[in-house]
Order: structure tokens, then C-alpha cells, then sequence
């Protein structure tokens, strides 16, 4: 009997396969048939710092005075309502799915600054989450903001939540770091339970007939695995927290990569929305059936089996891989 088990953020999961944030997670039937399909947890969609703020601050009704008076003000800020729920229904959201399914159902938070973040941690945790996830999605635009300004706001961000929950904290990362592995070293002291690697930042594109700027939704491919792998296969052999990978994940060769270079779960949504929730139970069949044929008994077997510590030559994680990789094209 395969041994699919695993742990993340102090949870017990049935296997690796763990559904990302996603619109998906809004409708309760869907997450029930994440369930039946052999979800091992899920990832709810985001609370985003922006329905947080509109809802302290008032900030909907201060973008919206005015708009009338310029034509092309109407459409310069986003509709706070197309984000998704509000943080009252988002609360609600989560008292409804803990209801609803048995697996472990983890709340997420989306923005960069502390404020609202804080107290809305804790609502989280009181509505029932299992865990939390910190969805760091900030682009830093101005001209005199420094490296090191960005990399400290995400520590004594997850610093804040870690005082204030008891629940495990999960912090969601890009990769646009100058030093990745020195920012995974700094969360995980400063207190992150696990990092999940990479965010997707989706970048608009230009539509030259129109000549506007317009937002394109691209879901991931397996190839955006790779990078992934490289950094999880060197973290997980120094730093405490937990890894996990969310981006690439379509087949169960990527599941089973995802494993053997270090990480706890897997999170996919992409491969869902082109293949159906159902999709969940046939990745999985795909794992076992690999797994039996080339005998391994468990996911705690091969995890880790080729990160940067196990593999015969760590050099190919690093820069004296770059000559070799470049002379293999044929």
C-alpha cells in the first residue's frame, strides 16, 4: 500500500496535492468536490489589503467621488467589488467551508503592508482556518525604495501576524529577489512556518489597435516547474520552515519532482481549470501507479532525495552549471 501522507503547517494531509488560492474556492460545491477528488487541503481565494482598507478607511467612496466630473477617470481605479468578497463575507466564507468539508481549509490574505493584516489574521483564526497564508504580491515602483525597505516590511510583516495568531503562518513569495536565499533565511527566523514558492505576477499587455493597456490571464505551464525546483532543492536543505510549490504543477512527474527536491505539498490550479476538479483524482492515480513501479513506499521515502544536500553534484544548482547547460543545446 502506497503511503501518500504528508505534513504541512502542522497538519496531517492524505497527500501532497493541496488546491492554490484561486476564484474557484468562492463556491462551496466546488470545494466539496475538491474533497471527493482527493483534495488534501485547500488554499481559499484571497482577501485582498485593498477590501480591507476600503472597509476601515472608506477608501471605495474616496476614489469614487469625483469620477463623474472626468470621462476618463470612470474606469481608472478597479470596482472594489470585482476583487471578490468583502472581509465580512470572506469570514462567513470560512465558517461555511469548515462546515462543509473535512479536509483543512486555509485562509489567505493578499497585499504588503501591515495594518488591517493584522486584525484580519486574527478574524481569520476565530472564523475556523486551519492555517493562514500570507499572499505577498507587491511590485515596488518608486525610484527610492531600496531592496533591503522591501525584504524588511516582509519580515516585520509576518513578525506582526506570528504575535498575533496561533494558527500556522504560510508566506506566498516571488522570486524578484536580489538574494532569494537570504530572504527565505530571514522569514524563516522570522517565524514563517512554511514559504510557499513562486507567486505569478500577472503583467498586462498592449493592445495596439485600441492602444490601451490590457490585464492578459495566462495559466501556468509545466515549464514554469523549473524554477521552482531550483530553489526548493537548495532551501530545503537549510532553512526550518516548510516548503511548498505552487506554479507548474499539471502531471504527476511534476508532483513527484515537486517531492523529491524537498518540498512538504504540492499546489496547483491551473492544471483544474483546463482539466476539471475531477483532474485531482487522475494526478493522483498517476502518482501511486509511478510510484509502485519504481518501489517506493512512501512520499517521506523519496522527499528530498535530489536537493541540493543528496545529489552527487550540487554544483548543478549553482552558476557552475551555467556552461554545461548552455553546451548541451543541440
Amino acid at each position: 500500500m502506497i503511503d501518500l501522507t504528508t505534513g504541512y503547517l502542522g497538519l496531517k494531509l492524505r497527500s501532497p496535492l493541496v488546491v492554490s488560492a484561486s476564484p474557484l474556492a468562492k463556491d462551496i460545491g466546488n470545494l466539496q468536490r475538491m474533497e471527493e477528488a482527493g483534495a488534501a487541503a485547500v488554499v481559499l481565494h484571497s482577501l485582498f489589503e485593498e477590501q480591507i482598507i476600503a472597509e476601515e478607511q472608506g477608501l471605495d467612496r474616496m476614489l469614487s467621488q469625483g469620477s463623474e466630473s472626468f470621462a476618463e477617470a470612470l474606469t481608472y481605479f478597479p470596482a472594489l467589488r470585482t476583487y471578490g468578497m468583502g472581509p465580512d463575507a470572506y469570514l462567513e466564507h470560512i465558517r461555511k467551508a469548515k462546515k462543509a468539508v473535512s479536509i483543512p481549509v486555509i485562509g489567505s490574505l493578499n497585499g504588503v503592508s501591515t495594518g488591517g493584516w493584522i486584525r484580519y489574521a486574527g478574524l481569520i483564526e476565530a472564523a475556523g482556518a486551519d492555517a493562514l497564508e500570507l499572499n505577498i504580491y507587491f511590485l515596488p515602483t518608486s525610484l527610492e525604495m531600496e531592496g533591503r525597505e522591501i525584504e524588511a516590511s516582509y519580515c516585520d510583516l509576518v513578525e506582526a501576524v506570528k504575535s498575533k495568531v496561533k494558527i500556522p503562518v504560510a508566506v506566498k513569495l516571488a522570486p524578484y529577489f536580489t538574494s532569494l536565499a537570504n530572504v527565505a533565511f530571514r522569514l524563516d527566523r522570522a517565524g514563517a512556518d512554511a514559504l510557499v514558492l513562486f507567486n505569478r505576477f500577472y503583467q498586462p499587455d498592449f493592445d495596439l489597435e485600441a492602444l490601451e493597456v490590457s490585464p492578459q490571464l495566462n495559466l501556468s505551464t509545466s515549464h514554469e516547474l523549473r524554477l521552482r525546483l531550483h530553489w526548493v532543492a537548495l532551501l530545503s536543505r537549510s532553512i526550518r520552515a516548510e516548503l511548498a510549490i505552487t506554479g507548474g504543477v499539471h502531471t504527476a512527474e511534476d508532483v513527484l519532482k515537486g517531492m523529491m527536491a524537498g518540498a512538504q505539498v504540492v499546489m496547483l490550479t491551473s492544471a483544474l481549470l483546463k482539466n476539471g476538479i475531477g483532474y485531482l483524482k487522475q494526478l493522483e492515480a498517476a502518482v501511486v501507479e509511478w510510484m509502485q513501479a519504481h518501489e517506493y513506499e512512501s512520499i517521506r521515502q523519496m522527499r528530498g532525495s535530489m536537493n541540493a544536500a543528496a545529489v552527487a553534484e550540487p554544483a548543478a544548482f549553482e552558476r557552475a552549471n551555467y556552461l554545461k547547460v548552455l553546451g548541451s543545446y543541440q
